[in-house]
């Protein structure tokens, strides 16, 4: 049996090659648009894919199923209340699918979507279950929220209490020894407590896993519906995409270098200019109306919190950096890239775009005390909700990264502007973001909350 996971740190994103090595045949689970890496292993171990398993309607990125089946004429796979605009077969709880020796069965574990499956996979149809592929139901460390998609008029909290029975009545029946192989892992918006770890067993889970514990189901439902990141607005952008064909993406492609004077005309023309350099050399000198997402943080879901989909944005970007950078924009369904301006990481910008330069204010923990003391300022706190209730600055707003741009008008411009994060780079995020809309006197809090809580918390 073939069983190969694939990881990509930027979306906290598993998906899955599952094969059988006697007849040759397989499926992808969970697949992401670029599918170049299934295609060549399924190439290398001689197998035919023949199947597309998407365990729900992903929010956070767009999947690759109708790219697959471009590429191969495999069939969709969703659960059975899966409504799409494109032919799927529809795959019922308790439902085996045969690869040759390798058997598939499906199981229905709504709570995180109604069309919510697992995949359980056994190398025999009389074997012990090797692993599930849990989407996101059940994570390492977590389990799925319940309120990114919900169908019809159903309540979060009628997805929560599915949930509870689809973790207990199903999953935690499982023999110990079970892999369990989520889409998720950690940093991912789709839960609030994910491990790093890719994998884990169920008998694990069952002992180490906060939200599986034994309670009763309305403590289960307070536990999943409180304290979730926030949902950044593209996620139902994209969970509707993924309900109906739309244009593919183009495996191959490059975006094309700008000029000085292309880059200068997209500012003028409003396309969304993403910075994608590292903090220190954003503030060092950026050009003005360009917002900083650095490429060596979560750089695909930040930038859908920032440009919406469908938006032109144009990218300034370390030289070999901007063909990836362009493709994780792509994968959360940005595809309007129209190209990117280079520069080093030991230069800054030509002559002829000096007029543009810009340094980023940054103040420090005293300096923030000092501007607070006098009522001098306008603190921003754009962490997730539960990063605010472990402790957060007197006086700060609460206003997460990923609502920002949609609650610009609740910001007054009167007096100056300090956001914060946790440690820095998603502050210079939203500090830019902020100048970008026009906001004229914003700084961010150089080493975020925890620099503030390193001067003020007592050990």
């Amino acid at each position: 049996m073939i069983l190969e996971q694939y990881y990509i740190e930027c979306l906290s994103h598993a998906s899955y090659l599952i094969g059988d090595e006697s007849s040759g045949r397989a499926v992808v689970v969970d697949p992401r648009r670029d599918i170049t890496d299934y295609l060549a292993d399924a190439q290398r171990y001689g197998l035919t894919i023949e199947g597309v398993i998407n365990t729900h309607f992903h929010a956070d990125f767009v999947s690759g199923h109708l790219e697959l089946v471009e590429a191969t004429g495999a069939w969709i796979g969703f659960g059975e209340a899966a409504e799409t605009d494109y032919p799927i077969r529809r795959l019922a709880d308790g439902e085996h699918l045969s690869l040759g020796q390798v058997d598939l069965e499906i199981l229905s574990t709504p709570g995180h979507t109604w069309e919510s499956i697992s995949v359980l996979v056994r190398e025999r149809p009389d074997a012990v279950p090797t692993a599930v592929l849990t989407g996101d139901s059940l994570f390492i460390g977590d389990v799925g929220r319940p309120d990114l998609v919900n169908i019809g008029d159903s309540s979060t909290s009628d997805l929560a209490r599915a949930m509870y029975h689809t973790l207990h009545d199903k999953l935690l029946r499982l023999p110990d020894s079970v892999t369990v192989m989520p889409a998720h892992g950690a940093g991912s918006s789709c839960g609030k407590n994910l491990s790093t770890e890719l994998t884990s067993t169920i008998g694990e889970q069952r002992r180490t896993n906060p939200s599986v514990q034994p309670m009763p189901e309305q403590d289960f439902v307070e536990l999943v519906t409180h304290g979730q990141p926030a949902a950044p607005a593209y996620f139902s952008v994209d969970a509707a995409m993924n309900k109906r064909v739309h244009p593919l993406l183009v495996q191959d492609r490059n975006i094309p270098v700008l000029t000085a004077t292309q880059i200068r005309q997209a500012l003028s023309d409003g396309v969304r200019v993403v910075d994608a350099r590292s903090v220190e050399d954003f503030a060092a000198g950026h050009l003005k109306g360009s917002v900083n997402v650095g490429f060596d943080g979560r750089f695909a879901e930040t930038g859908g919190m920032v440009a919406g989909i469908g938006d032109r944005i144009a990218l300034i970007a370390y030289p070999g950096e901007e063909q990836e950078a362009a493709l994780r924009l792509a994968r959360v369904g940005s595809d309007n890239v129209i190209g990117y301006f280079a520069v080093g990481r030991d230069g800054g910008f030509p002559a002829e775009l000096a007029d543009l330069v810009r340094t980023a204010p940054r103040v420090t923990v005293g300096e923030l005390d000092r501007m607070l003391a006098d009522d001098a300022v306008t603190l921003v706190d754009i962490r997730n909700p539960g990063e605010v209730e472990a402790g957060s600055i007197p006086g700060a707003a609460p206003m997460p990264l990923a609502n920002l741009r949609m609650r610009l008008a609740d910001i007054p411009k009167e007096r100056p502007i300090v956001v914060h994060c946790a440690g820095g780079w998603r502050s210079s995020v939203a500090a830019s973001l902020l100048r970008a809309e026009g906001f004229d006197n914003v700084s961010d809090l150089e080493g975020g909350y925890h620099a503030w809580a390193d001067a003020h918390v007592s050990a």
